[in-house]
């Protein structure tokens, strides 16, 4: 962006210069659109820019403005989208080549919803085929480049969010999270990412993953950002049967008080000996910087966390291949070679595991509901390892050796399956200058004490004031 308007100002910065006037919202706009241009070549983070509407846009939004009709903090800001949201008259690929020209002819609901709120869209976002990963290494669109070190991953699905707020690329995102996509590249790319519970953000016009884990969720540069956005998605959506009727709070309000007295609870027993020690020192140094504030920090017990992965893949697995199904049928070809692995996977799945792990699940789920009895929230780190390099399929740590896509998301997926929110947001550096993530998880539809509890830190710390190099 221009002098005038840094690529990184916050959101909530960003809308105070927008209502009074002191910036224009086609000036944002077009300062984006330059950033883009001049920076995107790099990273891979854009599948689609929209210029053209984007400038429409700004230019409605100026003129409300300037007229005293302000929709609210939302107004003006320009912000990008994984590319599997429904945008009518614009191009939706899901990152994959089976849907390569697909255009739909109406908007997803939380589209819709920030098209009211008055933002601005830039384009469509890079994403691992179909959501089916966590690398963001595309073979139809390649690979989104981490900006912190472009050999880097930037973590996925959601990684081309991930990687444009970092960059300073847009002023916040929308992705997906089915068992972390948003945390993910949240953690990896130095951004707050937030998967809300789920039911809190309607998924209608949203392309699946799989119906009983699948979260929208916004990724922005600070907790306060982060519940400006879910303000303006949350709620119920008659065109969503999951979508819940619980009442939305003024997320921005909660954010105002104090964590003195909250009690924080950490599963030591599960994150003891799966963690790289760069990544431990942060995270206890997050600790330390919590009771500090007067939070008091105990173990909890979760028995069955262990069973997480093995759960997980019993249910993403033939949950996605009812989704591809018509597609597997017919243009086998057209996937790339770890979805279309997964999926085949998925077709050999006997039934009875996955029921089988639909009743365990509920064991799961009822573990997380006693330990957050005795506690306000779980903390853990959102990734065991610094974000590892593009094409590098497993990992050590400790002794043992893991596969990329099981060690990062060992903390992500028990959350998806227990559909609580969780937020990732920046609690520290490796010395290879390397972000690491800070997860915060609470109780149903309590997104109010997990954003409040990631922006106490925040405001107690300055990792999200970091940016990468230019």
């Amino acid at each position: 962006m221009s002098d005038s308007i840094p690529p990184f100002l916050s959101l909530a910065r960003l809308a105070d210069l927008l209502r009074e006037r002191h910036v224009s919202p086609v000036e944002v706009a077009r300062a984006a659109l330059e950033r883009i241009a001049h920076v995107d070549s790099r990273l891979n983070a854009y599948l689609l820019v929209t210029e053209r509407e984007a400038l429409a846009s700004a230019l409605t939004a100026e003129a409300e403005i300037r007229a005293g009709r302000y929709r609210g903090p939302l107004h003006g800001v320009p912000f990008a989208l994984k590319d599997l949201f429904l945008t009518a008259g614009v191009r939706t690929t899901a990152g994959s080549r089976v849907l390569a020209q697909y255009v739909p002819d109406t908007d997803a609901t939380v589209v819709a919803r920030l098209r009211e709120a008055g933002a601005v869209l830039l384009g469509k976002l890079n994403m691992h085929e179909f959501a089916f990963g966590v690398t963001n290494v595309n073979p139809h669109y390649g690979a989104a480049h981490n900006p912190w070190d472009i050999e880097r991953i930037t973590g996925g699905s959601s990684g081309g969010s991930g990687a444009a707020l970092a960059a300073g690329l847009c002023a916040f995102s929308l992705g997906t999270d089915t068992g972390g996509s948003v945390r993910i590249p949240a953690a990896l790319c130095g951004v707050t990412g937030l998967k809300p519970t789920y039911g809190r953000i309607s998924r209608f016009g949203v392309l699946p993953l799989a119906w009983s884990l699948d979260h929208v969720g916004p990724m922005a540069r600070s907790a306060l950002d982060a519940a400006l956005v879910l303000q303006a998605v949350a709620g119920r959506d008659p065109r969503d049967d999951t979508s819940s009727d619980a009442p939305v709070p003024d997320y921005a309000s909660a954010l105002q008080s104090d964590v003195r007295g909250l009690r924080v609870g950490v599963p030591w027993h599960f994150i003891e000996g799966s963690v790289e020690p760069e990544v431990m020192t942060s995270f206890r140094a997050a600790l330390d910087t919590l009771a500090g504030l007067g939070a008091s920090v105990t173990e909890v017990a979760l028995p069955r966390l262990p069973l997480s992965r093995s759960l997980f893949s019993s249910i993403v697995l033939p949950e996605s291949v009812s989704v591809h199904e018509r597609y597997m049928t017919s243009r086998a070809d057209d996937y790339g070679p770890d979805v279309r692995a997964r999926l085949e996977a998925g077709l050999l799945l006997p039934a009875a595991r996955y029921l089988r792990a639909q009743r365990i699940r509920r064991l799961l789920q009822a573990d997380f509901r006693a330990a957050l009895a005795q506690v306000d929230v779980i903390m853990t780190p959102t990734c065991p390892m610094m974000a590892p390099r593009i094409g590098e399929e497993t990992v050590r740590i400790g002794e043992r050796e893991e596969s990329v896509t099981d060690i990062l998301t060992l903390f992500t997926r028990p959350v998806n399956l227990v559909g609580l929110p969780a937020v990732s947001t920046p609690c520290g550096f490796t010395t290879a200058a390397l972000p690491v993530g800070l997860q915060v998880v609470g109780r149903a539809f309590d997104e109010a004490t997990v954003l409040r509890v990631a922006h106490a830190y925040e405001q107690a710390t300055a990792w999200g004031e970091r940016h990468p190099p230019a």
